[in-house]
């Protein structure tokens, strides 16, 4: 009897700090720009003929993954900055919400394709073009985007049959699953089991998965006798594992306890860290610790 018809929402965003929303404005500026820079620069160096293998294959698609997530995050971030109409429609919610979702579980299960190819390639070495051909890789691709799909069409659609009884203030800089289910009059018990099955299967499951790839990869360079060759080995892997780590453990805290405590500053950290801060470090992560794309890179801007 209490359900209020909620046609639009409002991003609180980071009100509780004003005197930094010029700071902040400034920092997302440059942030949104290195990551539109770096993710382009990624994708014109591995698409070089010399960098055609699934490795950058997969990191043209993270790439694209990383790009969008930022634009559909940071562009309205910085324009509730300079305007005091915070709102965010109920549909533009929803869409934004959908885009967040799937954009963010597809690239938990590139990472996880991203591993098995380091393990394909370091373990079965002499199999490696046999096993990871194009085809595979499409297929490894599509299935990553086809599974990201289904989930957050589940999800979205059951967050917006919850009713919402007020206030429409979202606490938060985007519409997410957590605080827009702190809206709900109703029991949402039920949905916080459902959202800590979708993060297993959306975030433990190709964990896992990568733990397996890196325990096999291990125990191959544990097996090299040459000190320098395992060095170089593992540092193939050191990046990926990098992005792994930050990735799935700000993922995690978020999602795995969606109601838990009160919506304050640190899950606001956490969540900026898969929007906004991993799609920023990608780009440097792989490229200067990749010795092939600094030297593609290179030999472009010296063309």
């Amino acid at each position: 009897r209490n359900h209020t018809l909620m046609t639009d929402f409002v991003l609180s965003g980071f009100c509780k700090h004003p005197e930094l929303e010029h700071l902040l404005l400034f920092m997302f500026c440059l942030i949104y720009t290195m990551t539109i820079i770096g993710n382009l620069l990624i994708f014109v160096v591995t698409v070089h003929p010399t960098l055609r293998m699934p490795m950058y294959f997969f990191l043209r698609t993270l790439s694209f993954l990383d790009v969008s997530t930022a634009s559909i995050v940071i562009p309205k971030m910085l324009v509730n900055f300079l305007s005091e109409n915070r709102n965010i429609s109920y549909m533009g919610c929803a869409t934004q919400l959908y885009c967040v979702i799937f954009l963010g579980a597809t690239e938990c299960y590139i990472l996880a394709a991203m591993a098995y190819d380091r393990y394909v390639a370091i373990c079965n070495p002499l199999r490696y073009a046999i096993i990871m051909n194009s085809r595979v890789c499409h297929c490894l691709v599509l299935l990553s985007c086809c599974s990201g799909n289904v989930v957050s069409v589940v999800q979205t659609a059951w967050v917006f049959t919850l009713p919402f009884c007020g206030p429409k203030k979202i606490n938060y800089f985007f519409c997410d699953i957590p605080p827009l289910i702190m809206l709900s009059c109703t029991d949402t018990s039920l949905y916080e089991k459902q959202i800590t099955a979708a993060t297993a299967l959306v975030i433990f499951t190709p964990f896992c998965l990568i733990l397996v790839s890196y325990a096999c990869i291990i125990s191959s360079i544990l097996k090299i006798s040459s000190a320098e060759s395992r060095r170089k080995t593992f540092s193939t892997c050191s990046s990926h594992l990098t992005v792994v780590a930050l990735y799935y453990a700000s993922g995690t805290f978020v999602y795995l306890r969606p109601k838990s405590g009160n919506w304050g500053d640190t899950k606001k950290v956490l969540a900026l860290i898969y929007t906004t801060v991993i799609p920023t470090l990608n780009p440097l992560i792989y490229s200067l610790r990749n010795k092939e794309v600094k030297g593609v890179l290179i030999k472009i801007i010296a063309q």
